[in-house]
């Protein structure tokens, strides 16, 4: 009769009363097991976990058979979160409960607590076998997939628990977040929506409502729904780190990094946090600090997905080279492999090795644009009176890649062109920006949109041939084109490399891309007479008179100098540049400054070799093109780097009269300085291993008059040189941007392409 009243205590929801009577009838038999099991259920209705865990450890020890004990403590711990305690209670339950589909699905649920997704979809499986009909294990087997990356996979499951389940809220969340992974933010909105409208308090379906607004641009939004989402659940780490990644795009990184390290007190293990710390941390320009959160990621989670080379690229920036050869060895490795090990634009300062770099943007192109999916056809038009050309940049501002092409977009030929600029890069209202915008035909500026949503616009503007200026560069947008902006598809200028499959075309000229390279490239090759790259003809001059006392250099010293990124002189470069100077008694090696930290890191470096430090002198970044390009007519000799070495700072010191040596190796990053010398009739200056280069760099600082003979040969040719005409360039360009839509419209695929030379 009390086991009655017990019951019916508790189907009225009276928790206290029926506790009351359950501790009394343990009062006259405490090893009443099916009472303690009760009084346990009791205390987890009134919100007593721990009382509830310590009657069911001594039901389990009176009784080690008795199955809803191990089952309830099981759950109880997955509520706090001790799933590997956990598991030896779900062990028991499937054990005397093997008909029970619950006791897998629970004891999957920890198994996917523990990240072991693999072994969980096991016993997601079972539960389906031992019920088709249960929604729920769909759901977490969805979810499980998802974790594991088969993203295409994980959508059948969860769509099947939503047809049987329609308002389980875990599966609408979960598809959310793998739509979100398939680059389909749009799609996750809708589910992401349908799941807070059924459970408004559901902290993960805010979250991943978050995730899909940042992916859509809707930055606000989103960090709106991040916030929505700590404040149901403020120990939520996930949430944390992703308030901590959108912030990182709105380049509010002081935040992020708040943000970031909240996730990491909240999970000390959690790797991702890391690495969203680590980025922060770069961006502010604390890169010593950053490489310590790489540090903790790599230790953490040794297959993060690109983690090798966030960490390299940030060693690089700072000159330290601690176990940089065996790392980078591994990143080979992995690369090679099939591993999400370095994203493409990082190996270009390491490697000299073209087959390498297309690897790794085949496997950035698969994993991170699923460009399997995301390939759409453009119904063919009927040909425009003229040839519709998108330039599509994030760098439509003060920037070398601005300084080189503003001329070429003045000078198009409106009578069979029409010019549109898409600029998805921070505005910011510089000179530079000022002219683009007056330059194009229509300027759109589209960094408030998503990717899909620029490609839509470029196709509603019928644009003919789009040209990615970016690649796989900061900032940039690679998906625009995986998406198919425009029929013809051109990578050009930003980014020295093949992009991917969903590019048509990529410009080079003979010295960057020769035949025999074709094969590295997924693009077919625009081969350009004179030289890939184009240049205003005319540069901005000082009006300052300058010297080298000007710049705190020695006046009798030989300056050699070298304004490229600090991340591009790797351990080789140094050595060469070490015995040069040993060599060369009476020079001086001028650099860009980059940070505090890189300068006093090479300097320490220097005078490990014996080298002076007083013999290194540093340039502070300048804002006035014409300031940055007096330096160069104070110096005497350009050092290139390798592999990736000089482009905009080659031509800048070529136009003001300051020869280059350059190495050249097999890719076209380490031959960009190769292309220019040989246009302008310097190929003397090329070198192809590190003895020619240090070999020449010694010689001229001996041979002045060899020196003075390659100065006066660039003044002189400076107003003739192919390089610097851009009107020439127009229209070789021009030239090959017909060729290419005429191919498109007799119906015919794209071929590589080679420009005869015009007067």
């Amino acid at each position: 009769m009390k086991i009655q009243k017990v019951e019916q205590l508790l189907a009225n929801k009276d928790f206290t009363g029926a506790k009351k009577l359950l501790c009394k009838m343990l009062l006259k038999n405490k090893i009443n097991t099916d009472t303690m099991y009760l009084l346990s259920i009791t205390e987890i209705e009134l919100g007593n976990p721990t009382e509830a865990l310590e009657l069911l450890s001594r039901i389990i020890a009176i009784n080690p058979a008795h199955a809803a004990a191990h089952y309830t403590k099981a759950n109880l711990l997955v509520n706090q979160d001790r799933h590997l305690d956990a598991l030896i209670h779900h062990d028991k339950a499937v054990e005397l409960l093997p008909s029970n589909p619950w006791a897998f699905i629970n004891r999957g649920i920890s198994k996917a607590g523990l990240k072991n997704f693999s072994a969980a979809t096991i016993d997601f499986d079972r539960a389906i076998e031992l019920d088709p009909e249960l929604g729920v294990a769909y759901g977490n087997k969805g979810v499980a997939l998802a974790e594991l990356g088969l993203f295409e996979l994980s959508l059948e499951f969860l769509d099947k628990a939503i047809e049987l389940e329609p308002h389980n809220v875990h599966a609408l969340s979960g598809k959310a977040a793998c739509l979100t992974k398939l680059k389909r933010p749009k799609d996750a909105l809708i589910f992401a929506e349908r799941a807070i409208v059924l459970k408004s308090d559901y902290a993960e379906a805010w979250n991943n409502l978050g995730n899909a607004l940042n992916d859509l641009k809707r930055h606000g939004e989103a960090l709106s729904s991040y916030e929505r989402s700590i404040e149901l659940r403020p120990n939520y780490a996930e949430a944390w780190n992703n308030l901590g990644n959108a912030l990182n795009d709105l380049k509010r990184h002081n935040e992020a990094l708040s943000s970031s390290s909240r996730a990491i007190d909240l999970k000390p293990d959690y790797a991702e946090a890391w690495r969203i710390q680590g980025n922060a941390l770069s961006d502010l320009q604390r890169t010593e600090e950053a490489l310590a959160s790489y540090e903790n990621a790599m230790k953490l989670k040794p297959d993060l997905d690109f983690i090798f080379s966030d960490l390299l690229h940030n060693q690089m920036k700072i000159f330290e080279w601690t176990d940089l050869e065996q790392r980078c060895q591994s990143l080979k490795e992995k690369v090679l492999a099939g591993n999400k090990a370095g994203d493409p634009f990082s190996l270009l300062g390491l490697f000299d090795c073209p087959k390498l770099q297309k690897r790794c943007a085949e496997i950035y192109v698969t994993s991170e644009l699923n460009i399997a999916t995301q390939i759409f056809s453009i119904v063919k038009r009927t040909p425009n009176k003229k040839i519709r050309i998108g330039y599509f940049s994030m760098d439509f501002h003060e920037h070398p890649v601005s300084h080189l092409i503003a001329d070429l977009i003045d000078l198009h030929d409106r009578s069979r062109f029409a010019v549109y600029g898409f600029s998805f890069g921070a505005r910011q209202n510089d000179f530079m920006r000022q002219r683009l915008e007056a330059a194009f035909d229509e300027f759109f500026d589209v960094n408030h949109l998503n990717s899909i949503d620029i490609t839509n616009l470029s196709r509603k503007h019928e644009i003919d041939i789009a040209i990615d200026l970016g690649g796989y560069t900061r900032d940039a947008r690679p998906e625009i084109f995986s998406y198919r902006a425009a029929p013809i598809q051109i990578n050009y200028l930003g980014y020295p490399s093949t992009i991917g499959n969903f590019m048509d075309y990529f410009i080079g000229d003979e010295i960057v891309t020769p035949s025999s390279d074709r094969e590295n490239f997924f693009e077919k090759i625009i081969s350009l007479p004179n030289s890939f790259q184009v240049n205003p003809s005319v540069r901005p001059v000082s009006k300052q008179r300058t010297s080298k006392e000007h710049f705190g250099l020695p006046k009798e010293s030989f300056v050699y100098c070298c304004l490229n990124s600090n991340w591009k002189i790797t351990p080789e470069v140094f050595d060469s540049w070490v015995r040069i100077l040993k060599s060369a008694k009476a020079s001086v090696l001028w650099l860009n400054l980059g940070s505090e930290t890189a300068k006093k890191n090479i300097l320490k470096k220097f005078e490990s070799k014996n080298i002076d430090a007083r013999r290194i002198y540093f340039a502070s970044r300048v804002p006035d093109l014409s300031d940055h390009l007096s330096r160069y007519e104070v110096a005497d000799l350009f050092l290139d780097t390798f592999p990736y070495g000089a482009h905009t700072t080659a031509s800048d010191a070529l136009w003001a009269g300051l020869p280059v040596v350059t190495r050249s190796g097999k890719s076209f990053a380490s031959r960009a300085a190769a292309s220019l010398l040989t246009t302008v009739g310097l190929s003397e200056l090329i070198t192809y291993t590190a003895e020619e280069y240090e070999v020449l760099a010694i010689e001229l600082a001996g041979n002045p008059e060899k020196l003075t003979r390659f100065k006066t040969h660039l003044i002189q040719v400076r107003s003739t040189t192919p390089l610097f005409n851009t009107a020439l360039f127009a229209r070789h360009i021009e030239s090959a941007f017909e060729k290419a839509y005429d191919r498109y419209h007799a119906g015919l695929p794209p071929d590589h392409i080679s420009i005869e030379a015009k007067a």
